[in-house]
């Protein structure tokens, strides 16, 4: 089987670029097709070390020179320079409780094929040998990929092990990163699921360009990704963005006995809970949102408090950050179409009355975008190393 690269007659290699290439071939791929002038620019470099530079990026087909109407000021044509985003192909992989969701990207993390499958098992065997055999699935059928990325929901320590997934009950490291690896003969890299959604959003979504990120996730749990400076926060121990016990103003205890916690108020769980006890049935998360579309006054009282809960944590977020966004999602985030108002005045209200205004976008992701996630983890580790998230 021939590789894409091999069909496009693409060489260029990643991996040996030094530093000063890699810059510019990774801003070309981030924000291109761009202009040699305003590549220059944002670089900080000359018209000759740029020249220096791409020639030996052009000539092996790395980067490739597109067609343009923009003129220089002596009135010649300036061609701008890009990647080819179908050289490279990725997979990604996002794992939950009882199902993977896996998707085939390009380079510049485009969905070009998904597919969806049961896991067997919650043990590390049964996840390895379920990701395993979705990756051979989608190698068949949509030829060789350059590397495989891997989101779970959980602490993950340097894009190799799993420190603790507690939805899979995994208390003990797994180095999944080397098992899968090994398994399936793939550069593998995993990540946090929320901040590898992340990478997505800051690469190649609704952050791209925006040098601070913040993405905040609700649902089961409640997540947080964030991006300083242009670059992803890790933290020392793999925990960075770490908000399910950050305290918020409130009464009701999570399930670790943190009382007035984020998880408290905002998960699915402690939402269906507090309604199902009003209601004196169990209900599910879905219900608890029809429920309160229509008016009914307990359910409607449980997702205005998350709606508060939401605003307030936002709001104490983007107190430390700035970030330039705040972008909201997760199977959760339903509840804020019910709760705007109330999520926007608890931002109003907690904000920095001196301070700019807290820029909020809500995004519906549906699982394969969280796999996508993890393919742009993938594609980070490709251009840049896998130890060096950005």
């Amino acid at each position: 089987m021939s590789s894409v690269a091999e069909e496009t007659g693409v060489a260029g290699d990643w991996t040996t670029l030094d530093g000063s290439q890699q810059r510019v071939a990774v801003e070309v791929l981030r924000h291109g097709p761009l202009p040699r002038a305003e590549l220059a620019r944002r670089l900080g470099l000359s018209p000759g070390s740029l020249t220096r530079l791409t020639r030996p990026l052009v000539d092996s087909g790395l980067l490739v020179e597109g067609t343009s109407d923009i003129h220089t000021r002596t009135g010649r044509p300036s061609l701008p320079l890009d990647v080819q985003p179908s050289s490279r192909r990725f997979i990604g992989v996002k794992i939950t409780g009882d199902a993977l969701f896996a998707v085939v990207t390009d380079l510049r993390a485009a969905v070009l094929a998904e597919h969806e499958a049961p896991l067997p098992g919650r043990g590390p065997e049964a996840v390895v040998d379920a990701v395993t055999d979705a990756v051979a699935r989608m190698r068949g059928e949509h030829g060789e990929v350059a590397g495989l990325g891997v989101g779970i929901g959980g602490r993950v320590s340097e894009r190799r092990d799993v420190t603790k997934a507690q939805f899979l009950g995994w208390q003990e490291t797994v180095p999944l990163a080397a098992r899968l690896q090994s398994a399936t003969g793939l550069p593998t890299v995993v990540e946090n699921d929320v901040r590898a959604l992340t990478v997505a959003e800051h690469w190649f979504g609704a952050g791209r360009g925006l040098q601070s990120l913040v993405v905040v996730t609700i649902g089961v749990g409640v997540g947080c990704g964030i991006v300083v400076h242009d670059r992803l926060v890790e933290g020392a121990h793999g925990a960075g963005g770490s908000v399910g016990h950050r305290p918020l103003p409130g009464w009701a205890m999570c399930a670790q006995g943190h009382r007035g916690c984020a998880e408290a108020v905002l998960t699915s769980g402690a939402i269906t809970a507090a309604v199902g006890q009003a209601l004196g049935r169990s209900v599910t998360y879905d219900e608890v949102l029809e429920l309160a579309g229509a008016g009914q006054p307990a359910a409607r009282r449980a997702v205005a408090d998350a709606g508060r809960a939401l605003g307030l944590l936002v709001a104490d977020i983007a107190g430390l950050v700035d970030p330039d966004l705040v972008i909201l999602t997760g199977e959760g985030v339903g509840a804020v179409d019910i709760a705007r108002a109330e999520l926007a005045a608890a931002l109003e209200e907690s904000r920095d009355p001196a301070g700019p205004q807290i820029r909020v976008d809500v995004q519906p992701f549906p699982f394969t975008e969280w796999a996508r996630g993890a393919a742009a983890v993938a594609v980070q580790a490709h251009v840049l190393g896998p130890a060096a998230p950005v």
